[in-house]
């Protein structure tokens, strides 16, 4: 199965189970790769974050459930997951723009959000400059965070890590530890796969002896797809991670391993340019 067909299984496996408790996780598992990774392509090749399509989708077929004159509210509620009217309600007008309650009468417009079907597209009327490469494992030291729930919700802390690394001078430690041949700061995203969460690291690559609070991690040998950011904005860096996504990948051959994302960094920090983008890849 290629990766366009996992990603239409986990879309069809969601159309099985709508009226159940989803969860990224679970979903993921079809798609054969972790509940980020999966959520980050989810995210930025539809335009919409996993957990709005799903409450889309339900709130879609809500409608048919509403205009029958079997089912009350409650049990529509019930039905696709929300233990009282209240919260249903709120969903519901936050999707259609009515209340629930209205959509039984002659006239009012509801919206209908059919199931999504990923196709194959071919774009790259721009270049996207990357290598393969294969590296042995290797240390990283730094400073990190858990991260859990949904991938449109880790922008917050992460930001404020950086903002207090960059104030209390762990950032200057950093670049300290580095060696003469590297190039940047790595942010990492590293997948913890007992317990489907993650950790994000600020991080250097480098064999020096550390003390608290700064901690150790080991990035395991991987194949890497590695992208080029060096000389674009953030803005420009964050366009060509979506291309990476919704372009490259789809037509590449390879298919996202179970490592951690790497971001390099210039030296200046979180503002500063990201100089390459590492994806771990298999065939």
């Amino acid at each position: 199965m290629d990766w366009i067909e996992k990603m239409n299984a986990a879309i069809l496996y969601i159309e099985e189970h709508i009226t159940d408790t989803l969860s990224a996780e679970d979903i993921a598992k079809i798609a054969d790769c972790s509940s980020y990774h999966f959520q980050r392509m989810f995210a930025y090749m539809t335009g919409s974050p996993l957990s709005e399509y799903i409450r889309r989708r339900r709130m879609s077929l809500a409608v048919a459930d509403l205009k029958s004159d079997d089912m009350k509210i409650i049990d529509v509620a019930l039905k696709y997951g929300y233990s009282s009217p209240t919260a249903f309600n709120r969903a519901f007008q936050s999707v259609h723009g009515v209340a629930p309650s209205l959509v039984k009468l002659d006239g009012v417009s509801v919206k209908s959000y059919a199931p999504l079907s990923f196709q194959m597209v071919i774009k790259g009327v721009d270049s996207l400059d990357f290598r393969i490469e294969k590296r042995e494992a290797f240390r990283v030291v730094g400073i990190s965070i858990p991260l859990f729930g949904d991938f449109e919700g880790m922008d917050e802390p992460i930001k404020q890590m950086w903002e207090i690394a960059e104030a209390n001078g762990t950032i200057q430690q950093l670049k300290g530890l580095m060696g003469k041949e590297a190039s940047g700061l790595l942010e990492v995203m590293m997948p913890d796969e007992h317990t489907e969460s993650w950790r994000y690291l600020i991080s250097v690559a480098t064999d020096a002896p550390i003390e608290e609070p700064l901690e150790e991690y080991f990035v395991d040998a991987y194949t890497w797809a590695i992208f080029s950011y060096e000389g674009k904005t953030i803005e420009e860096t964050q366009d060509l991670g979506e291309r990476v996504i919704s372009e490259w990948l789809p037509t590449s051959g390879y298919e996202y391993d179970n490592g951690p994302d790497i971001s390099v960094h210039a030296k200046d920090g979180k503002e500063g340019a990201i100089l390459e983008y590492w994806m771990p890849i298999k065939k």
